[in-house]
């Protein structure tokens, strides 16, 4: 049974928001791709993606996702040095690993069926109560409610309230539409992430101004984190290939590394204080830390231990972020639709 709790509006006023939020959202949502069908597979692939990523970031790799793993049989019978490679660019490689799990998981123990409940979903490697109840009402419609960053916000505007917690949950399933919930959910995201945004709403374009408490108003508790700023220097050695392709020396992270364990990067350098000037210089954010990158074009020293990797080969390589950053300044690689074409130095 519904919670009887949806902040400040009243039970006529909740009909009203279910009604002019999905009208809405009919009328007005984004043409996504993984809006196209309600295949849970496809489902589970774009909500895990999409944490902690924006929705253009993430299209591409999406489509080139599916177009390696097609199903949850191939991507778990998939090697996870490949699922690495294709998810490449994304960052928080965490989620690619506990994606890869809870496909052999869905594989060998559900026969290839994703569970069709929230409470189900919830087993699977990877999958919380947010995820959960996301799959379970678009793949599925099972009446459960979603609260992510986009929804919160848009609760606590709405009502005017600072709801937390479970007060969240209660409020927003006491505002789901039980007969469309995947769509609602989906619209309660879609309204928080391009009408009722953390900075600069557009209130005026919103459906629910009428029955809004604070338009938009409502001031942020905390204030973000400061950036941390930070130098760092790779090495970039690329030489010509035998073939049509050349070969570029990279190193790859320790397997029990906290942070991208096993990917592929080019070898770091200590401070280069007294050399020249770098080749070049780009600027890279990593959560909390802002990095300035000085790339070197050099001969990487003997010790360095790493390998020489064709270019042909690195749409297959699990590379860091950065690493695909540099190759792409250097002209060295561009990866387009999982191929590497190559620009010689």
């Amino acid at each position: 049974m519904p919670h009887s709790n949806a902040g400040s509006l009243s039970k006529p006023e909740q009909r009203r928001f279910r009604k002019n939020l999905l009208a809405w959202y009919d009328r007005d949502r984004r043409d996504l791709p993984w809006r196209a069908n309600c295949d849970p597979y496809r489902v589970w692939l774009s909500e895990i993606m999409l944490q902690q990523t924006r929705v253009a970031a993430v299209i591409d790799h999406y489509h080139e996702f599916l177009r390696r793993f097609p199903t949850v049989e191939k991507l778990a019978a998939a090697r996870e040095p490949s699922v690495l490679a294709m998810w490449s660019g994304l960052g928080y490689y965490r989620r690619a690993r506990l994606l890869h799990a809870a496909a052999k998981v869905i594989v060998r123990q559900h026969g290839g069926k994703f569970p069709a409940t929230a409470e189900g979903l919830r087993t699977l490697p990877g999958i919380g109560r947010y995820t959960a109840a996301a799959i379970a009402s678009i793949a599925f419609d099972e009446p459960v409610a979603v609260v992510d960053g986009n929804v919160e916000r848009v609760l606590q505007r709405v009502s005017g309230n600072r709801l937390a917690g479970e007060e969240l949950w209660a409020a927003a399933d006491a505002l789901l539409d039980r007969k469309r919930p995947g769509d609602f959910n989906q619209a309660m995201m879609e309204l928080g992430a391009v009408v009722c945004r953390p900075r600069a709403p557009t209130c005026l374009a919103c459906p629910m101004i009428e029955l809004c408490a604070t338009r938009g108003a409502l001031a942020p508790t905390a204030k973000a984190a400061a950036q941390k700023k930070r130098e760092i220097h790779y090495a970039l050695d690329y030489r010509d290939g035998r073939g049509r392709f050349g070969e570029v020396f990279l190193v790859q992270r320790r397997r029990e590394a906290s942070l991208m364990p096993s990917m592929w990067e080019l070898p770091e350098l200590a401070s280069m204080n007294g050399a020249v000037s770098p080749s070049f210089t780009l600027r890279h954010s990593i959560t909390v830390t802002d990095y300035t990158v000085h790339v070197w074009q050099m001969t990487v020293p003997a010790e360095v231990r790493g390998e020489w990797i064709s270019v042909a080969r690195l749409a297959q390589v699990a590379l860091t972020g950065l690493a695909r950053k540099i190759l792409r300044k250097a002209r060295i690689v561009v990866l387009r639709h999982g191929r590497a074409i190559d620009f010689p130095a």
